[in-house]
């Protein structure tokens, strides 16, 4: 998943509880779930659009097809992109705690 392993991953959850507590943990979830489900239904409605005004125009069924995977092939870059910024973002955060702590671990 975006080249994320098991241990980073509850690494990365790690540091979301630590930073926002478990009482936000979940909140922030379902935040999460519901604009991730309003960009789905966003890009259904844009879809239905496209396909009304094509058939509105006559266009064949196969050059809708192509135009529907190009957008889609958008969206999905657009998603993986964003995707890809968060994780970049954490794995700063990840970096910068690893310093913050390191002379922590060594005076221990």
């Amino acid at each position: 998943m975006f080249g994320i392993g098991g241990g980073e991953l509850i690494f990365i959850m790690f540091i979301v509880l630590m930073l926002f507590g478990a009482d936000k943990v979940p909140e922030i979830a379902r935040t999460l779930g519901k604009t991730i489900a309003q960009v789905k239904n966003a890009t259904n409605d844009i879809k239905s659009e496209i396909q009304k005004g094509a058939e509105n125009q006559g266009i064949d069924a196969k050059s809708l097809s192509e135009m529907t995977g190009s957008i889609n092939t958008k969206i999905n870059k657009a998603t993986e992109d964003i995707l890809g910024d968060t994780v970049t973002n954490t794995n700063k955060i990840k970096e910068d705690i690893e310093e913050a702590v390191g002379p922590i671990k060594r005076q221990m």
